[in-house]
């Protein structure tokens, strides 16, 4: 029977990959409209439309017949704009849809949230973390997730730009409002969806379970329960990272058991200064207590996958740039001539020490940039860990221009919200996954909302 297939509880559709020809191995069977389809098909683009058996159409779903029907896809890049990006075949469960999106074919996954967070959670995450842990990641991305599908169904009335320009600079911010085809994409620009590609263990299948439906709410709204690899010590606030829009549960705070603690004014250079090359933190008998300061490599595992590991230092990095390769990169990246680069100047620190504008000297040209992401974008052929790092400059008979760059740097993304790692060594530590979501997110409320 074609209609044996069932998604239970509310549905979300991820953007997989887009290309010019797709091709689809279906296993088990599918149907289009009431024609049986299963093994290998290839869909091509065609002047605006699908090509598919010598037809076209404006687009495709395909349905499977029973709920354990799946489908490959070869050419899925993961890792998109990473040191680590690659292409691999991925597997995934419930329906394709098949549209048009800027000129190229759109492969998109129709399933249940809940089967979703399965995947999403196995991506995330190590079968080998703590179940608490599981279970805290199962909320906060279920959470997200919802927030982000109640956006785009407001987003055509409540529009809103996500840069602004000056004749000297120009400050832009990256969420996931660009997808209006679907609700959101499978790579970590989103949250890393691989389908069942890789196997979800029992743990990760009881962690969902056990939190079935359940969010995090703030005055009644499901909260947007953002997330990322490495605080660094001390959590970052929303508007620092993307609009200028204060939400009250993603706050600054230490990542430390005692967050009354006070912390230093990062927004202060020379604070950020010490915090980031002294490795300073919250410290008794002289051991640092930030949760994600930790080199356990059973715990990193617990949140690391295999290519996540390829990255050491995180908590505090460095990288260096010659010259040349600075000024090339930065170039490139904004597209203008800076000619030599003179220095990077942070104008404005989040409280994190994250820069939220940085302001690029050169021989030629004066250009400031921002936010985080956006510094990270330009100073990296992929990604720089984060935006809260210091520049040591090293001179040769040159006094005036560098001949070397030393970003000495703390944290992995945009610490906003949960600090993956150190979620991880709470868990391990025995902190129950309600503990932990409140350790992230001040104020907020757990709730079962279906």
């Amino acid at each position: 029977m074609w209609n044996a297939f069932v998604m239970t509880g509310p549905v979300v559709e991820v953007g997989i990959v887009s290309a010019i020809e797709l091709r689809v191995c279906f296993h088990g069977n599918y149907i289009y409209g009431e024609t049986d389809i299963s093994g290998t098909q290839v869909l091509k683009y065609h002047e605006g439309q699908v090509e598919w058996k010598g037809d076209v159409f404006s687009e495709l779903l395909f349905i499977p017949t029973a709920n354990d029907g799946s489908f490959s896809l070869e050419e899925v890049t993961i890792g998109i704009g990473f040191h680590w990006e690659r292409k691999e075949t991925q597997v995934f469960r419930g329906q394709l849809r098949v549209i048009i999106n800027n000129g190229r074919l759109q492969a998109v996954n129709i399933l249940s949230i809940e089967e979703y967070l399965k995947s999403v959670i196995s991506s995330e995450m190590s079968a080998s973390a703590s179940l608490q842990l599981l279970k805290a990641h199962a909320v906060i991305s279920r959470g997200w997730l919802l927030a982000q599908i109640d956006k785009r169904k407001q987003k055509a009335d409540n529009a809103k730009p996500s840069f602004y320009r000056t004749e000297k600079g120009i400050i832009r911010w990256y969420d996931r409002e660009d997808h209006t085809l679907f609700d959101v994409c499978a790579d970590d620009h989103c949250q890393r969806y691989q389908g069942i590609t890789r196997q979800t263990s029992d743990k990760v299948a009881e962690a969902v379970d056990d939190t079935w439906g359940q969010v995090l709410t703030y005055e009644g709204q499901i909260c947007d329960t953002r997330f990322s690899k490495c605080c660094g010590g001390i959590m970052e606030e929303f508007e620092a990272c993307w609009e200028d829009t204060h939400i009250p549960y993603l706050m600054a705070l230490p990542d430390t058991a005692d967050d009354s603690h006070p912390i230093p004014d990062l927004t202060i250079e020379e604070n950020a200064k010490q915090w980031i090359m002294n490795n300073q933190c919250s410290t008794v008998n002289g051991q640092c207590l930030s949760f994600c300061n930790t080199a356990d490599k059973r715990i990193l595992s617990q949140v690391l996958n295999n290519y996540d590991q390829e990255t050491t230092d995180f908590y505090r990095w460095k990288v260096e740039y010659t010259q040349r390769e600075l000024s090339q990169l930065v170039s490139a990246k904004v597209g203008m001539d800076f000619g030599r680069i003179i220095a990077l100047r942070p104008i404005k620190r989040g409280k994190s020490g994250r820069i939220i504008e940085l302001e690029i000297v050169g021989e030629k040209l004066t250009f400031t940039i921002g936010k985080e992401l956006e510094i990270r974008r330009t100073l990296s052929s992929s990604h720089l860990f984060s935006s809260a790092f210091v520049t040591e400059y090293v001179y040769g008979a040159d006094s005036k221009i560098p001949e070397r760059f030393i970003l000495h740097g703390a944290g992995w993304g945009h610490g906003v919200g949960l600090c993956q790692i150190g979620a991880a060594v709470m868990g391990d530590m025995g902190y129950d996954y309600k503990d932990i979501l409140l350790h992230y997110y001040k104020g907020a409320e757990l709730k079962r909302i279906y």
